[in-house]
């Protein structure tokens, strides 16, 4: 295999200090037996070292804690330490897995292993990692969220945006609950075509404590969606539109309250007599290849009464990862803020629509960029973070408190903050420290 030689020659190029090699296998436990077996982790890394490259840690996945027997076993037939073999087994959280490699030294062997001579302070960052995994298994407050797209069958699809939910979820003591709807299910199409479907999409909706509608591409489902919009604007419940959710929450006011019945994005309707999302200048409709408005931008917040302004903590500007082809039509603005309708962020040079926000809602926000891509464990992205606030219906007291947590909510009494930035800066790296 190509990328096994390139990996063969690459630990020569930069010396054994700088490669270390970490070979995960199963071991397997079959019910028949009840016994833990080791030769698939033998014959693999048999045929490992028969293709030029030797473990210095094999990670073994297995669903029990391994017996020592066991350990010690692969130990002497793999040729390697006993501390080099780590078991990882099945545990009750994602959030657990960092506690178990600590707690099987894989630390202190990379320590010595690439002589990483750095002085870490107590250890904070890790004491607020164990109270957020306790917290994620002894919470039982639920917050649930109508997530309505069109690749809902297949949770994967939104694994960042499911991921980002629970970041902000966790962080004020509620469990995430996500209710998967199909936004084609929400047309007046399916209640024709499939009346139970059609009345259960709507059920979960309404039952919902926030409605989230994501990105996307394609013209199947957008219906749906602009109708779960229009449901959580006149019902005020909490709303996030990301990418092409921000563009169809533009479509939906332009329709529903400008009286502009023909309003669309010229992606599904280039004849439209409102084109209220346009393509970009940059994007050439005639070749899909390589023109995107990719990568990390920088986002002007001007306006001091935008909620995203202040869960931002009162950040003039921000920068946030971009994906996407359209954008809200600039030459319309003026009629758009005329309602309530508020573009409160904008690019460097003003011309790109960032961020919009409903005046006399309790969060109806919507964001061109991707916020799901910079959100952390124990750093949540404010836009999803708002979300989450208004739907256990406590972000006006959050904004009311200067945008701080209760110490209930906040991580470690002791350290002050919940965010990991400060943790890592303390920690003191070599700056010749050379990252494999």
């Amino acid at each position: 295999m190509p990328f096994i030689e390139a990996f063969r020659q690459f630990q020569f190029k930069v010396k054994r200090e700088n490669f270390c090699n970490i070979h995960v296998s199963l071991v397997p436990l079959p019910s028949t037996t009840g016994e833990q077996k080791t030769k698939p982790t033998q014959n693999s890394v048999r045929e490992l070292r028969g293709l030029g490259l030797s473990p210095d840690l094999i990670v073994c996945r297995c669903t029990t804690p391994m017996e020592k027997a066991v350990k010690e076993k692969i130990s002497m037939f793999c040729h390697v330490e006993p501390e080099q073999v780590i078991c990882v087994y099945d545990v009750c959280s994602l959030y657990r897995v960092p506690l178990l490699l600590e707690a099987e030294g894989v630390v202190g062997y990379f320590k010595g292993r690439l002589n990483l001579n750095y002085e870490a302070k107590p250890r904070k960052l890790l004491s607020k990692w164990r109270e957020m995994a306790d917290r994620y298994d002894r919470t039982l407050e639920i917050c649930s969220i109508a997530l309505v797209g069109k690749y809902t069958k297949l949770s994967d699809s939104y694994a960042s945006v499911i991921k980002a939910l629970e970041h902000s979820a966790l962080a004020i003591h509620q469990k995430l609950e996500v209710k998967y709807i199909d936004s084609a299910d929400l047309e007046l199409a399916r209640q024709e075509e499939d009346p139970v479907k059609y009345h259960e999409a709507w059920q979960n909706l309404c039952s919902a404590n926030g409605v989230l509608v994501p990105g996307g591409f394609g013209v199947r489902g957008t219906e749906g969606k602009i109708l779960a919009i229009a449901w959580a604007r006149k019902q005020k419940k909490p709303f996030l539109g990301v990418c092409l959710g921000m563009q169809l929450a533009v479509v939906e006011f332009a329709r529903n309250e400008l009286n502009w019945s023909d309003a669309n994005s010229t992606e599904f309707d280039a004849n439209t007599s409102y084109p209220v999302v346009i393509d970009m200048p940059e994007h050439n409709p005639g070749d899909m290849g390589g023109t995107m408005r990719l990568g990390k931008r920088t986002t002007i917040l001007k306006d001091k009464n935008s909620v995203l302004w202040k869960l931002y903590k009162e950040s003039d500007s921000i920068e946030e990862r971009h994906r996407h082809r359209y954008e809200v039509n600039p030459e319309m603005k003026k009629s758009f803020e005329e309602r309530g309708l508020r573009f409160v962020g904008q690019d460097v040079e003003g011309e790109r629509m960032e961020i919009v926000e409903l005046d006399d809602h309790p969060y109806f926000v919507g964001v061109q960029y991707h916020p799901e891509f910079t959100s952390r464990p124990m750093k949540p992205s404010p836009p999803y973070f708002g979300l989450a606030l208004a739907a256990a219906g406590r972000l006006q007291c959050y904004l009311e408190k200067g945008c701080r947590l209760s110490p209930r909510d906040t991580y470690s009494d002791h350290s002050g903050s919940s965010s990991p930035d400060s943790e890592i800066v303390d920690m003191k790296l070599p700056t010749n420290l050379t990252h494999v």
